[in-house]
């Protein structure tokens, strides 16, 4: 066990997705690749631009962070949300907000899978979206 490491939990994951090896979930950059993601931080920054619907949202100021381990096959799940604000406190963004990021997240299929040696990885990958007055001003890492 480590800090930070993404349980199962019967309430809210996803009884099908699996991890090959539940004590051995890297984070990504173990392998020293930067962002594991076909077309890198552009295309992230693309499609989530392209699909957010900021219209009429709250007018939010922070960071909402989605963590999540994409499986040895590609796979995502294990979704966790952290939210705070400016002051890095922590904070209720709009649930609309917050759940459109969410659904964007699961629903990216450009995640590689995480290899070293030959080897298929399990591994923790997390973004971070800046908001400032409901809109979308940055996506980190």
């Amino acid at each position: 066990m480590q800090v930070g490491d993404i349980y199962f939990n019967s309430k809210i994951d996803d009884p099908d997705f699996k991890v090959c090896d539940d004590n051995n979930v890297l984070q990504y950059y173990n392998f020293g690749n930067g962002i594991q993601y076909e077309g890198e931080k552009l295309a992230i920054n693309k499609y989530f631009i392209g699909e957010l619907k900021s219209k009429g949202l709250k007018k939010d100021t922070g960071y909402i962070t989605i963590r999540f381990i994409v499986n040895c096959e590609g796979r995502l799940g294990r979704f966790r949300v952290q939210e705070m604000g400016n002051d890095f406190n922590e904070k209720e963004f709009s649930s609309d907000l917050k759940n459109q990021l969410l659904n964007l997240t699961k629903g990216m299929s450009g995640w590689m899978v995480g290899e070293h040696q030959g080897k298929s990885y399990d591994y923790y990958q997390y973004l971070t979206f800046k908001v400032e007055g409901g809109s979308l001003v940055e996506i980190m890492p």
